[in-house]
């Protein structure tokens, strides 16, 4: 509990921006991981992505019911050690602790070991997030550069830039190239042996390709 009260205490004492809410794994009935690997901080990277399903959630409920929904299809579905995300950001205003800040992501091949990966609960291709949901990962991404977990000179991705994928959407990616250290790097083109592969286990290779 004390590192959630750090990253509020952490947020607040700059005077910058007001609290942040950071529900831990307990709040929202987690499941244990099958596996933990560490992952060194701080981190270069912080990698955006959209959930798509499950949709979006307005209230505290149907995010921690979102939650749930996508630790099941990680976890259960795709036989991966745990929810794919660091975090993930509701349309209530909270952070939800996914991995946390210092555990291995499956979230993008080749950075899940460099970057914090922050999902954005909902389906964002053809509009924005709320605002309370887009400020709510300004201050999740303040919070980390505070305590240490994420690089001060971090480079801001989109899905998209490190995977042959839709994610997360072009609404929001469109949002995500004004924030500042987003890092225009070329979109991902996946190598010939990479296209049409399911992939493998959980940390390294497979990820949703299309939409999510």
């Amino acid at each position: 509990m004390s590192r959630f009260l750090c990253c509020l205490l952490s947020i607040t004492i700059t005077g910058t921006m007001s609290e942040l809410v950071l529900k831990s794994r307990a709040d929202w009935k987690a499941r244990p991981p099958t596996l933990v690997e560490p992952m060194t901080n701080p981190v270069p990277y912080v990698i955006i992505h959209h959930s798509y399903i499950p949709p979006a959630c307005s209230s505290t409920p149907e995010c921690v019911a979102a939650m749930q929904r996508m630790q099941d299809m990680h976890q259960i579905t795709n036989g991966w050690n745990d929810i794919g995300y660091h975090f993930a950001v509701g349309g209530d205003g909270n952070a939800y602790e996914g991995r946390g800040w210092s555990a291995v992501g499956a979230h993008a091949p080749r950075y899940n070991n460099i970057s914090i990966g922050i999902c954005v609960i909902g389906d964002w291709q053809a509009e924005l997030p709320p605002p309370q949901q887009l400020e709510a990962v300004h201050k999740l991404i303040a919070c980390g550069v505070e305590m240490g977990m994420i690089q001060e000179d971090y480079k801001l991705l989109g899905h998209r830039q490190v995977r042959d994928t839709e994610c997360p959407g072009d609404r929001l990616f469109q949002e995500v190239t004004t924030w500042p250290h987003f890092h225009p790097m070329p979109r991902y083109r996946p190598k010939e042996e990479e296209k049409g592969s399911s992939g493998v286990d959980d940390n390294k290779l497979f990820f949703f390709k299309g939409k999510s």
